[in-house]
């Protein structure tokens, strides 16, 4: 359930952006009617419309998360802060300038403060961030907890890299699906790699 509240604003960024792509003529009087007074003109094209209704959706929905917790007196996470920070920076600017290129910026912004995250506390800090997240589930050898903090800093530094090369060298729509089924998948398939490379270590324990 956590999952699916995580993923709450890329899955309505999501939908909202395909819905607007279908009936781009819909999306831009909505635009023209809701958001027109946070941009810096009205000289928006049709063809821009869908990614910014679905931006400001996206933003909205990052609110709501964060009021949804604020009001049941649970803890907001500093990643979901974070979360919220870049969405509504770069987000906000790919609405006032509508220019998508400031919402391709943002899942790569994310990934790189989560990958300077790991690697300052490790050096700086000799905290070791992934071992205090996950050693009340998991108990490894000593040596290893280094080698999966760096795997995690490789694994946020690649995604941004790929994050920008489609969302540069490709259509938009295809970073939209990528964004939404791509790094998703990748997300999956490196937990699910790294599970099999803790397994052995996790026998060797016991």
């Amino acid at each position: 359930m956590k999952f699916l509240f995580d993923l709450f604003p890329v899955i309505l960024f999501f939908g909202v952006f395909k819905f607007a792509e279908a009936d781009k003529t819909k999306a831009l009087e909505w635009v023209t009617l809701y958001l027109s007074s946070f941009m810096a003109d009205s000289a928006l094209q049709e063809k821009d419309a869908p990614i910014v209704l679905a931006t400001a959706v996206a933003i909205l929905a990052s609110l709501v998360q964060i009021g949804y917790l604020l009001l049941r007196h649970k803890k907001v996470d500093a990643m979901l802060w974070l979360s919220f920070a870049i969405i509504a920076v770069f987000g906000g600017a790919t609405i006032y300038f509508h220019d998508d290129t400031f919402v391709k910026w943002k899942p790569t912004i994310l990934y790189w403060c989560f990958g300077l995250a790991l690697l300052v506390s490790q050096l700086f800090m000799k905290k070791n961030l992934i071992r205090t997240m996950m050693e009340k589930q998991v108990s490894l050898p000593e040596p290893v907890w280094p080698r999966l903090n760096l795997a995690w800093i490789v694994f946020f530094a690649v995604m941004g890299v790929l994050n920008l090369y489609i969302a540069f060298n490709y259509p938009l729509d295809t970073w939209v699906n990528f964004k939404m089924f791509g790094s998703m998948g990748l997300m999956f398939a490196f937990i699910i790699g790294q599970s099999l490379f803790l397994s052995k270590y996790m026998k060797d324990e016991q």
